[in-house]
Parts: structure tokens; C-alpha cells; sequence
């Protein structure tokens, strides 16, 4: 496991993607929805905010492939876990379990103690986070009236 720059990013395609497939596939009520913008979008937006020093993103390899990667943002004392990713082939091996503790020491590194997750709704990561002492904020509902 490591920390990229953002002239690595393009390595995060095939993870991004199939993010989306897994989302959809897990979305009670948004299949087909996802992704929101295209992986070409995210990884222009991720090589800018790595660049802002606002983003820290580690990645697991195998054989120079990225099969995970965990993205997060700081903003003054406020910390957001933005993407926690292991490509479905590769779960069940801590993968997750490593990227998450990357995460978190690397918040606890920067101070930051006020830290959010979002999780798409029907994603069973939910009980994943809740080890970690993460706890329900908010409900965000959704309407999407194009589809």
C-alpha cells in the first residue's frame, strides 16, 4: 500500500468503474444511476484537489494494477472519506481493513476529529464503518426526475 500523486490518478479507472457497477447493482432505488459523472471527471477533479493538498489517496496494488484505493479530503479541522474501493475479486482479503486504517491515521495525523462517510443506500459497508465508531448523522434523500 501507498500514497500516489496526482500524476497517478488514471491508475483509478477501473476501480471507479466498477464502483459504479457495484452501486448500481446494490442501489435499492437508483440502479443505473451511477456514476454521477464519468470516471474521466473524478479523476480530473481527484489530480486537482491532490494537487490543493487537500486530498490524500493510498492505493493496494497487484502485480503494478490498482485493486483498491481509499480517497480522503481535509478541510480545516472537518475530514471526509470519500471512496474506500476493493475490486470485488480482491475482497476478503483486509484489503478494506488496511485502506480504512490508512485513513484513519492519516486523519489522526492531520488532527482532524470531525470525520464523514457517505454511503450509497442497500451498500452493505455500513456495518464496515460502524467499527470504526462512525454512527448515523443524517438522511439524504434523493429524486432523480429524468429517469
Amino acid at each position: 500500500m501507498r500514497e500516489i500523486s496526482f500524476e497517478e490518478t488514471d491508475k483509478l479507472y477501473g476501480c471507479l468503474e466498477e464502483l459504479a457497477k457495484h452501486h448500481n447493482k446494490v442501489s435499492t432505488h437508483f440502479e443505473g444511476y451511477y456514476p454521477i459523472t464519468t470516471s474521466e471527471q473524478r479523476i480530473e477533479s481527484f489530480k486537482g484537489e491532490l494537487k490543493s493538498g487537500k486530498s490524500f489517496i493510498s492505493v493496494i496494488e497487484n502485480d503494478q494494477k490498482v485493486i483498491g484505493f481509499c480517497k480522503i479530503c481535509v478541510d480545516g479541522g472537518k475530514g471526509v472519506l470519500e471512496y474506500l474501493v476493493v475490486v470485488e475479486q480482491e475482497r476478503g482479503h483486509g484489503y478494506g481493513i488496511a485502506l480504512m486504517d490508512w485513513a484513519m491515521e492519516k486523519f489522526q495525523e492531520l488532527e482532524i476529529t470531525d470525520i464523514d462517510v457517505k454511503v450509497v443506500f442497500g451498500n452493505n459497508a455500513l456495518d464496515f464503518y460502524k467499527k470504526y465508531g462512525f454512527r448515523e448523522k443524517s438522511i439524504v434523500l434523493g429524486l432523480c426526475m429524468d429517469k
